[in-house]
């Protein structure tokens, strides 16, 4: 099987830490047996040089006729330059990103595809502290400054740095399943992608470990998917008030503990699907959702897909 090629396409004054995730993350991604799954190459106009904002100048191996030979195209992202003062690029830059099979950016990088004309009409993401200039150059696109990742079928966008890993391992997931996206997470030394409609950044400082944090509850929560955990019980596990329970989890993790919870009995299901041949009804049970009802609907809401779709699609080989 020949490997999935990524070509990421570098730009003046681009981020030095985007441009590392793509070859970091795909390249961590491989078979059971070691076959390298994904091909990253880097490209820039006319094969110029191309220098970051922490000082340094990098030559990639390619110009941007070798988006031609690309599966995905990815543009990390940038801290100055046309795209981010007034929302415009090259005619050759604009052209060659044009048509691609499935494109992607890091952060500000969707500045550049917004340029291309490639994000009109459609749900994005940028980095929060750049999203009024977005919106001001772009009122064209459907921006969602406050979530992670949004993939939109062909076009995915996504946050800042981390981010920009949540979003390469959650395409390695679509692509391939959990436990290929699970090895590349491992050999990373990274957790598990992130949903993309969680929070950016959580408005409140982070507690201080130690008591009276959420933790231990959450550690206990996941421990326990299969059980009917309502806010009450999760409360007395924490040994606080409800009301007090519900503000503390929300600033540690920037969402409810129902939405929260919602989220790992999905994954968890996900992951029963894939690796398991466990009834649906069983799977239900067992992620916490009770019946193959509430699973079905939770699931449709996730991804999309019946959970037996979901089985023949991310099946594990």
């Amino acid at each position: 099987m020949a490997a999935h090629r990524v070509a990421v396409v570098v730009l003046n004054h681009f981020a030095p830490l985007d441009l590392g995730v793509p070859g970091q993350v795909f390249e961590s991604a491989e078979t059971p047996d070691g076959e390298k799954l994904y091909e990253v190459v880097t490209c820039s106009p006319d094969r110029e040089p191309v220098r970051c904002t922490a000082g340094y100048t990098v030559l990639p191996d390619h110009d941007l006729d070798v988006l031609d030979t690309a599966d995905t195209v990815l543009v990390p992202g940038i801290h100055a330059g046309r795209a981010m003062k007034d929302g415009t690029i090259t005619d050759t830059l604009r052209a060659a990103l044009q048509d691609r099979p499935r494109i992607m950016s890091i952060c500000t990088g969707a500045f550049v595809l917004a340029a291309a004309g490639l994000l009109d009409g459609r749900p994005a993401t940028t980095h929060w502290r750049e999203a009024a200039r977005f919106a001001a150059l772009f009122p064209q696109v459907k921006l969602d400054p406050d979530v992670l990742f949004v993939d939109d079928g062909d076009v995915l966008t996504s946050a800042g740095v981390a981010a920009g890993l949540d979003l390469c391992l959650y395409v390695i997931k679509r692509d391939h399943g959990t436990e290929v996206a699970n090895r590349a997470a491992r050999r990373c030394v990274m957790p598990p992608w992130r949903d993309g409609g969680q929070a950016q950044y959580i408005e409140r400082p982070l507690p201080h470990d130690g008591a009276g944090g959420t933790a231990a509850t959450r550690d206990w929560m996941l421990a326990h998917l299969d059980a009917p955990l309502d806010l009450n019980a999760l409360a007395a596990h924490a040994r606080m008030s409800v009301r007090t329970f519900t503000r503390r989890f929300r600033e540690e993790t920037g969402m409810s503990p129902a939405k929260w919870l919602s989220g790992h009995r999905v994954r968890h299901a996900r992951r029963l699907l894939e690796t398991t041949d466990l009834g649906v009804e069983e799977v239900a049970r067992r992620s916490g959702f009770g019946t193959a009802v509430s699973l079905r609907q939770h699931l449709h809401a996730a991804v999309g897909v019946a959970p037996l779709t979901y089985r023949h699609t991310f099946r594990s080989s």
